[in-house]
């Protein structure tokens, strides 16, 4: 058993496994601490990429992965903005909200997939992108897996300093965290607290939305019923786990591919390790990720719906 697990760490496609597989959680974590910094519990990160992925899928299919890509975004911001007018606008239960998006999101993915593609989707395919290869980079001995990558990877990697930029160093990140923490005392002051929750969801559904179309359209070009299987929920885990801080987050997304991504190398190299347990690990993981970190620096107006003018 310690040879098969040595074995795979120190393959050359276990480091190329682990960032793939990582990749779309990667992209959608980054957008979703906007919305989980500003006050809002985003469990609907599940039903976001699940809609990308699928519009992604449809838009690779009939047009090309380029407009894939702005179909998912565009499918996701329109939900998100529906999501934003019940939990801001009417202050609706946010977990309520959230549970309501990922069935429907399922639902209708399922439903238009037999709709559009017939009863038999099995060989409809979509174009992928390639890997982008970096000269020089990418001949480096196993660390070169790192830069002979798709572009979606590069902009999960990208948008981990961005993120960092923009909430502790700009004014737009300080607004964030304020109505975040208190959003009476960040009206007081002037501050727009709607305008800041609005937008900070449809930045986190953008990119949910682009984290979806990573899986359809990143490696795959397939699509099948659930396909995001929980990552949304792992997401959100992440996000919990490394304190709602981008660098702590990448750290944490990574650590899920990694079990993924040993989990995939494990049952390839045919080892004698019961599939199922590898299988277990990344949900295992994130329960044990809840007990031990709980809300962690959570905002302190999280999931509490905010009411202009309320005292």
């Amino acid at each position: 058993m310690t040879a098969d697990i040595l074995a795979v760490l120190t393959s050359p496609e276990f480091l190329s496994s682990l960032l793939r597989l990582a990749t779309p959680l990667l992209i959608a974590t980054m957008g979703s601490i906007f919305v989980e910094k500003s006050g809002i519990l985003f469990l609907g990160l599940e039903g976001f990429m699940l809609i990308g992925a699928f519009f992604g899928f449809v838009g690779g299919v009939l047009f090309n992965p380029w407009v894939g890509l702005l179909f998912a975004v565009l499918a996701a911001l329109i939900l998100g903005l529906i999501f934003a007018f019940f939990t801001v606008s009417l202050a609706v239960d946010q977990v309520v909200v959230s549970l309501a998006v990922n069935l429907f999101s399922l639902g209708v993915t399922s439903s238009f997939l037999r709709l559009i593609f017939g009863l038999s989707t099995s060989r409809v395919e979509s174009e992928v992108f390639k890997p982008i290869a970096i000269p020089l980079l990418s001949r480096i001995p196993w660390l070169g897996a790192v830069f002979n990558m798709n572009g979606f990877t590069y902009l999960g990697l990208l948008m981990v300093p961005v993120v960092y930029i923009i909430f502790f160093k700009t004014d737009w990140g300080l607004r964030i965290r304020a109505v975040g923490e208190n959003p009476k005392a960040a009206e007081t002051m002037g501050v727009k607290v709607r305008n800041i929750k609005y937008t900070s969801i449809l930045w986190a559904s953008a990119f949910a939305g682009l984290g979806g179309a990573s899986l359809t359209l990143g490696d795959l070009g397939l699509f099948t019923d659930n396909m995001v299987a929980g990552k949304g929920f792992i997401g959100f885990a992440a996000i919990v786990l490394g304190r709602f801080h981008p660098v702590w987050v990448m750290v944490t997304v990574l650590f899920f591919g990694m079990v993924e991504a040993f989990e995939l190398n494990l049952q390839a190299m045919g080892s004698s390790i019961p599939y199922q347990f590898p299988l277990m690990l990344p949900y295992l993981l994130t329960l044990i990720a809840f007990l031990i970190a709980g809300s962690g620096l959570a905002p302190k107006a999280w999931g509490k719906p905010f009411i202009a003018g309320d005292e």
